[in-house]
């Protein structure tokens, strides 16, 4: 027989007034109350997951794709198929990190 869990524990914090209609709007954008909202951010971060990842890379790879083919083609210059395998190359190995740092970048506080 499965045994069942129930959630006994709790886990609080304090915020500022702000920081709290920020969370609470947030919550309410994604459809769940701010309760269910916490448990969910606060499970996905211990187990690594970031939403949507692989979706954020592709589309920096896109971006990265997009910067080194055109910033030639600005210049009046053409690219070989060579070049341009190799580019594509290059974007599939910088795309991940490049999306990882870009995603850092979010969540630093930003200067004055």
């Amino acid at each position: 027989m499965e045994r069942q869990s129930f959630r006994i524990r709790s886990v609080g914090t304090k915020v500022t007034a702000n920081e709290f209609e920020s969370l609470k709007q947030r919550a309410r954008t994604d459809g769940q109350t701010l309760s269910e909202w916490a448990r969910e951010v606060l499970l996905r971060e211990i187990q690594g997951e970031q939403p949507a990842f692989d979706l954020i890379c592709e589309v920096v790879g896109l971006q990265l794709l997009l910067m080194n083919v055109l910033a030639p083609m600005a210049r009046g210059e053409r690219i070989t198929a060579e070049q341009f395998l190799g580019i594509v190359k290059s974007v599939q190995t910088a795309k991940v990190k490049a999306a990882g740092e870009m995603l850092s970048r979010r969540h630093q506080p930003k200067e004055a």
